[in-house]
């Protein structure tokens, strides 16, 4: 009567495993974002090819995994609804409505 949980099991429901189509589309408008800005631009300096190859790179850093998330852009999500949420919690507890008013 043993049962068998898989530890991932939302990894069936993500492309590769690892990303949402949300994440795809953010990495790849990040990409043609670079790419048409090295065309438009044609750095021919260090700050220039910087400047468009940013869009690229900050889109790649948000989709990366890391552990216990699913990638940073949830990390900060998180953190942003932490820091901004409310921080008063309503106790609705299983004695709720014994309480007296």
């Amino acid at each position: 009567m043993n049962y068998l949980i898989p530890a991932n099991s939302k990894n069936g429901n993500l492309i590769f495993n690892i990303f949402t189509w949300f994440d795809l589309i953010l990495f790849g408008v990040g990409i043609l974002v670079s790419i048409i800005l090295l065309v438009v631009i044609s750095p021919e300096s260090l700050s220039t090819s910087i400047i468009c190859l940013a869009p690229g790179l900050t889109c790649s850093f948000l989709v990366i995994p890391v552990p216990n998330y699913h990638n940073i852009l949830t990390v900060i999500k998180e953190m942003i609804s932490f820091f901004y949420g409310r921080r008063n919690y309503k106790w609705k507890g299983w004695c709720y409505t014994d309480e007296y008013k």
